[in-house]
């Protein structure tokens, strides 16, 4: 019996992350997410996974399997749902944020919540999540058992040694994982050209404590919504600093209930205001958390770098910290965002001036580590750019790693009788 893996988008861009696995006839999606449309792409407000091979065969679609709950994996499932109602697999955050998304649309969808380590059967699909260190709790690897051995998906992961929320990515797991045997691995490329190990997360709460202990009038700092543990380290940091803060943004309220209701986000009591108390106190006692770190036009940071807050006016003493960095295709609406802000006056920070921000993507030692503790029979690279990919290929050959392909978005991987082949588009590399 053939596995077979198609690629619907994730393969040679950051975003719209979308696998599909196929077994006897029945099809799972892993994640469905969403990419940002870049500066040509006039008119484009969101770009989604191509689903026409898929919708083609909505009957043979089972179910979806998350790794994860930013956007650029959960963020087209509602687009897909409107078409085929299926159920989705995830961890407690993950399912919450896609409810909250999907339900706003309307759509009434079929969530269940799956414990680490637990294997879940859903039709020939067997598969079982395994914790992962990343830029949101609740990541995780996914482990398929197929009747062609073991297909590992890293999803997006790092190997913090000193994660927010005490849960490292869980090597003794996939290192029994990977004595069973893995026949294939699909493994996160983000970070695959940078050298050495990206910084923990802990390190961003450390400059925060120090902007913020410095700063004389109000400060904000802006970072996505999802970005669960930066959220919880600005809360600190502010807090910490005898600060009032509010949210502002949707999707900043949104998640951050989601997260605190879940015990995911620690809020102090009383520390938390409304925005309209807040700017009736003095803005060295006040801070704001917010959405608006891409730039996105009509985010709240954006509207106050452009003086058309409706509630917030920018003085010279604010500080304004962009904790994350800019999404391929966003960079110059950051830019943009960035210079306003300076001609208003205020203090601004961001990651190319100082360290305000951490990748929650393995680099290259980290990968390599995570090949030696897995040793695939075979890797397939996938979220990145093409470059991402094929510096992430370099170092699977590197360790030795048998097979190694690079492929791209639309191409299928065959598994069948100990093989490994295309049935896609453009054949590996």
């Amino acid at each position: 019996m053939s596995v077979k893996i198609g690629f619907l988008g994730g393969l040679g861009e950051v975003g719209r992350n979308c696998a599909s696995i196929e077994i006897d006839g029945d099809l799972a999606l892993i994640d469905c997410g969403l990419m940002f449309p870049e500066e040509d792409m006039l008119g484009v407000d969101l770009v989604l996974p191509d689903f026409t091979s898929v919708l083609e065969r909505a009957d043979d679609l089972k179910c979806v399997i998350l790794t994860h709950g930013h956007e650029d994996h959960i963020g087209a499932l509602v687009y897909l749902l409107k078409e085929v109602n299926v159920p989705i697999y995830g961890t407690r955050l993950t399912v919450e944020f896609a409810r909250a998304r999907i339900e706003e649309h309307g759509i009434t969808p079929d969530l269940r919540r799956v414990e680490p380590y637990e294997w879940v059967d859903h039709g020939p699909f067997r598969f079982t999540y395994v914790p992962v260190s990343h830029s949101i709790p609740d990541a995780a690897g996914i482990a398929f058992d197929t009747p062609e051995g073991i297909i590992l998906h890293s999803g997006d992961f790092k190997l913090d040694p000193t994660p927010i929320d005490g849960v490292p990515t869980d090597l003794r797991s996939f290192a029994t994982i990977g004595q069973r045997g893995v026949r294939l691995l699909l493994a996160d490329s983000t970070n695959a050209e940078r050298e050495g190990y990206v910084p923990s997360e802990v390190t961003v709460g450390e400059r925060l404590d120090e902007i913020v202990s410095h700063a004389e009038g109000r400060v904000l700092v802006a970072c996505f919504a999802s970005h669960v543990h930066r959220v919880q380290q600005a809360i600190d940091a502010v807090v910490r600093d005898g600060r009032k803060f509010a949210f502002i943004g949707r999707s900043m309220l949104r998640n951050s209930e989601i997260a605190t209701d879940l015990g995911v986000l620690e809020i102090p009591e009383g520390s938390l205001v409304d925005l309209k108390d807040l700017v009736d106190m003095p803005d060295s006692d006040t801070a704001i958390i917010s959405t608006g770190s891409q730039g996105e036009p009509f985010a709240a940071l954006s509207l106050m770098a452009a003086a058309e807050h409706r509630a917030i006016s920018l003085s010279e003493n604010d500080t304004v910290i962009i904790s994350a960095t800019p999404i391929p295709g966003n960079e110059t609406r950051v830019s943009r965002v960035i210079n306003n802000l300076y001609r208003a006056g205020v203090t601004v920070f961001h990651g190319r001036n100082t360290h305000v921000h951490v990748s929650g993507h393995a680099a290259a030692e980290e990968l390599k580590t995570f090949y030696n503790v897995v040793r695939p029979d075979a890797l397939v690279p996938v979220h990145g750019e093409y470059r991402h990919m094929v510096a992430n290929a370099a170092l699977g050959r590197a360790m030795n790693i048998p097979e190694v392909e690079i492929w791209e978005d639309g191409d299928m991987v065959v598994l069948e009788d100990g093989e490994m082949r295309t049935a896609g588009r453009r054949g590996g590399k």
